[in-house]
């Protein structure tokens, strides 16, 4: 079957380049982008069939990691910049292609016995980075991202603060490789985060605890303001919370004046926390 081959022939040239060279993102993201590209040429209904071709490359892909027995982080990189390249050639790069991307990585990850909340870093920096040529807008990427991370932790693992940190801290490492909105990839990010734990009923206080902690993370990483990091996620994980409701908004703010690593929100305008 075709779907059979796109899998198992994805997972041949994936092994491949984790063995070769050390080029494991670009060359991941060339095996990737270029299966994405001929399966969907050759679609009858490109929209119907994104979805099938984007899990068929994932499980190739996460497949070789799981055949070499190293590369993951690279690899799903190049992995996730591959598939958002090449859907983007052939169609528009939606919020669902997003979803489909993180929640499939997730369970690719689970499934060979790997790190989800490793993966979702990998994954986070990837999006953020294929934003500055597929046609999706950074801050929009973000929110997607947000949203799809906190549902593919809660399909495969539980461990919300966990994937959150992770998934932010990757974003600022994303937006900070292409010169991008750091600040707004933060935001984005944890806005989310907290409508994702919204939407499937999960912990918003670890969402938020979780953005925090990222954007902190990331931030000591890239060089970046810690206060200007926090206050970023938690401005986003606010706005999320206001379209909850007040008890989203309570746990926001408290959160927010507890702060992380010794780093608190400025909400500036309206009060210091």
């Amino acid at each position: 079957m075709a779907e059979e081959s796109i899998v198992v022939r994805v997972r041949e040239k994936v092994s491949e380049v984790i063995k070769g060279t050390g080029e494991t993102v670009s060359g991941t993201a060339g095996v990737a982008k270029d299966m994405v590209v001929s399966a969907l040429q050759s679609a009858g209904d490109v929209a119907k069939a994104t979805a099938g071709t984007v899990s068929d490359v994932i499980g190739g892909t996460l497949g070789a990691v799981e055949d070499v027995g190293t590369g993951l982080v690279q690899t799903v990189k190049g992995m996730v910049i591959g598939v958002l390249q090449g859907v983007g050639e052939i169609a528009a790069v939606g919020v669902g292609v997003i979803s489909d991307i993180v929640r499939a990585t997730f369970r690719e990850t689970r499934d060979i016995g790997q790190d989800v909340t490793e993966t979702a870093a990998a994954v986070a920096e990837g999006i953020i980075t294929a934003t500055k040529d597929t046609g999706i807008g950074l801050t929009e990427g973000a929110v997607a991202l947000g949203r799809a991370a906190l549902a593919g932790a809660k399909d495969v693992s539980g461990d919300i603060l966990g994937v959150a940190a992770s998934t932010v801290s990757g974003a600022v490492t994303g937006a900070s490789g292409i010169g991008g909105d750091v600040l707004g990839a933060i935001k984005g990010t944890a806005k989310g985060l907290v409508q994702g734990a919204g939407e499937v009923g999960a912990d918003i206080a670890q969402a938020t605890s979780g953005a925090l902690t990222g954007a902190l993370d990331g931030a000591k990483r890239v060089g970046l303001s810690a206060e200007d990091a926090v206050t970023a996620a938690a401005k986003g994980a606010l706005e999320a919370a206001e379209e909850i409701g007040e008890s989203a908004v309570h746990t926001v703010r408290d959160i927010a004046a507890g702060g992380v690593g010794g780093v608190k929100a400025v909400f500036k305008g309206e009060q210091e926390t």
